[in-house]
């Protein structure tokens, strides 16, 4: 287990008169960088110590610390265990300390140089861990540049010695295997009164000047700056590129004109043998069209490439990173994640292919083609970061412009969607209007024939007032529709779900069609023992009547409709609400739970409606946990309307079940 002890706290402990000071993260790269500077310039052999947060900072610090290990061979980078650089062993001439991650360094950047002629220690701990917790980019850490870090930085010689004697402890609980070259550092750079246990008596002063540190300071930010002019020329470079190909992008929607700018203008830029750009496929093999290549290079255009059967292309489908492969070379980004190149070694040696970067053209997490770039010489170098990130950038362009053409291409049957849109709102229109103007135009004339007709016989009278009534219940029933179907799509329905016995809801369902008299015969077969359902009675009730009304309308008087329950599984309940009056056909069984669905025009004429009922049963049941369905053989062979509601969890009531029993032992035959 590690030390969750702070270097820091232990370094103010032996020396209590240090003041802990605020560094932003720039500041200590830059002390880093200048402490570093100070041992690669002078002919000083020193002990130094590092232990850096991030693996990222440490890659990025690699080639220095490989040459400050030729200066001196006392240097010691301590890293976490999961890191890459904590397990090369002996491949660097520097030592590496893997420490745990419940030690307190995790949380700490360090560095110490201990040398005859120059001394400098940097001991700092990230300040308020909990608040500044880095951004994940990439899977890795982002050293975010605000982040500030407590600690001290000095020249001084005896804090240095008493920093890098506490850093050498936790190195030797880590590597006992380095105990005789922590012990030959010890004797050549520690004090032998620090050794054996004592502290420093005299009070620990700063021997140098202010200064002298702004000129530390001055010259890691002139080292930075010379990186940084170095840097822009390459920017400049890439933006040209990106800029290119965003303007072929804007002139053209066309990815082919696009594909080929692109290709001319990568294969250009990165001086290689062969650039070439195709889109990904479901086929063993594509054809490529755009391509780059130099005068001695063999053409591939209007070849078949493979790619079903080549793992490079098959590892850049699964992992949707670049990835790259030399021939003839130790390491190979790819041979760390295939198993077996040889496949396409016959490939590479009828395309005398050495080498090759493929970069895919990805948008959210699509795979959309891929940039392959080919090195065509004997000796393949290996591809630098600058021309990876430069194709990984141009990728991401020609993913857009991909999008962009497979949006405008969809854009016909977008049109297409939108004009039946408006056929299915015109329609809307035509149907509430002549579903709402039918029943206003009656309720008009009874009422215009009482008030022009004073003498009319009270029977007539009594037949217009019953007629202004039912057209008004007839417009109130199509409103409360249309709200209904609103609330529920909406979601504004607070669901009152309770244990119900489905025989009451049947119940109430068939008194509310008493008035119905032209109604044909409804057979009620509720099976013996019916466990409770779950659910709100108020909705169940109405989902049951509505599909009574719908089996009325579309039955004969002499015709049949049945009510009919079953127990699905251990879950559900199903029930059948089934008539025998005209039907459906099969392709539109699914169809009439769609809104505002009607049959011919005829027919809709012929018994009214505007098409939600079915609908709103559909959001009801789904919105209890059901499914709704509709089965029927065919055109006038009747229809089974199906549904399923879930089962009460809790165990039935014995006197409540036993009347359920007695009632339900026996068919119900009620005509209304």
């Amino acid at each position: 287990m590690g030390n969750p002890a702070s270097v820091l706290d232990e370094l103010l402990a032996a020396l209590p008169s240090l003041r802990p000071q605020m560094y932003f993260k720039t500041s200590l790269t830059a002390l880093s960088h200048a402490m570093e500077d100070q041992v690669l310039a002078g002919d000083d052999s020193p002990l130094m110590i590092a232990s850096f947060q991030q693996e990222r900072f440490y890659r990025q610090e690699a080639h220095r610390y490989l040459r400050l290990a030729e200066i001196t061979p006392q240097i010691y980078v301590m890293a976490a265990a999961d890191t890459k650089f904590a397990d090369v062993g002996g491949t660097a001439r520097h030592e590496t300390i893997a420490f745990d991650p419940e030690d307190a360094l995790v949380n700490e950047w360090h560095l110490v140089v201990l040398g005859k002629q120059y001394t400098a220690c940097l001991i700092c701990r990230e300040h308020d861990q909990g608040s500044l917790k880095p951004k994940e980019i990439g899977g890795a850490s982002a050293l975010d540049q605000s982040r500030r870090f407590e600690g001290i930085w000095t020249l001084n010689r005896h804090v240095c010695e008493q920093a890098a004697y506490s850093l050498l402890q936790r190195i030797a609980s880590y590597r006992p295997d380095l105990s005789g070259k922590i012990a030959q550092a010890q004797t050549e750079f520690i004090p032998s009164e620090l050794l054996a246990g004592n502290s420093y008596g005299e009070e620990i002063t700063e021997s140098y000047p202010f200064a002298q540190r702004l000129v530390t300071y001055v010259q890691a930010s002139q080292y930075k700056l010379l990186k940084a002019y170095r840097a822009l020329a390459a920017k400049e470079n890439r933006e040209r590129l990106i800029n290119s190909i965003t303007a072929a992008i804007r002139q053209s929607l066309n990815p082919t004109e696009v594909f080929a700018i692109a290709t001319h203008e990568l294969g250009q830029e990165i001086s290689t043998c062969r650039c070439i750009i195709y889109r990904s496929d479901d086929t063993s093999s594509v054809e490529i069209h755009h391509e780059f290549r130099q005068p001695n290079v063999t053409s591939l255009k209007g070849e078949r490439w493979p790619i079903l059967e080549n793992p490079l292309y098959q590892t850049v489908n699964h992992q949707r990173e670049s990835l790259t492969y030399l021939r003839n070379t130790a390491t190979n980004s790819a041979d760390e994640q295939i198993a077996d190149i040889s496949t396409i070694e016959t490939l590479f040696n009828q395309w005398n292919i050495s080498g090759c970067l493929l970069v895919p053209l990805i948008y959210k997490k699509r795979l959309l083609g891929i940039i392959e770039l080919h090195q065509c010489v004997t000796t393949p170098h290996p591809w630098s970061k600058y021309d990876i990130s430069l194709v990984e950038a141009v990728a991401a362009q020609l993913s857009v412009a991909v999008i962009q053409a497979e949006a405008y291409a969809n854009l016909e049957s977008l049109n297409q969607q939108l004009a039946a849109l408006d056929r299915t709102r015109s329609n809307l229109i035509a149907i509430t209007g002549h579903e709402l103007r039918t029943p206003l135009s009656t309720i008009r004339v009874c009422l215009e024939s009482l008030f022009t007709e004073p003498d009319m016989p009270a029977e007539m009278q009594q037949a217009m007032l019953q007629t202004a009534i039912d057209d008004s219940e007839r417009m109130q029933r199509l409103v409360q529709d249309f709200l209904t179907l609103s609330r529920l799509e909406s979601g504004r329905i607070e669901w009152n779900l309770e244990s119900l016995s489905l025989e009451e809801c049947v119940a109430l369902a068939l008194s509310s069609r008493r008035a119905n008299a032209h109604c044909s015969t409804i057979t009620v077969d509720l099976p013996e023992a019916l466990p409770l359902i779950r659910g709100d009675g108020e909705w169940i009730v109405e989902v049951l009547t509505k599909l009574l009304d719908n089996a009325c309308k579309f039955t004969t008087s002499d015709g049949k409709i049945s009510i009919q329950a079953t127990i699905k599984d251990e879950a559900f309940l199903e029930v059948s609400v089934n008539d025998s009056g005209r039907g459906i056909e099969p392709e539109r069984l699914e169809t009439v739970f769609e809104r505002f669905y009607q049959e011919e025009g005829a027919l809709r004429r012929s018994v009214g409606g505007t098409g939600l009922g079915l609908a709103i049963c559909r959001q009801i049941v789904e919105a209890q946990g059901g499914k709704i369905w509709a089965t029927s053989v065919g055109k006038d062979q009747g229809t089974q309307i199906h549904f399923t509601l879930p089962i009460a969890a809790q165990p039935i009531n014995p006197k409540s079940h036993k009347q359920s029993k007695i009632r339900s032992s026996r068919q119900k035959k009620i005509s209304v």
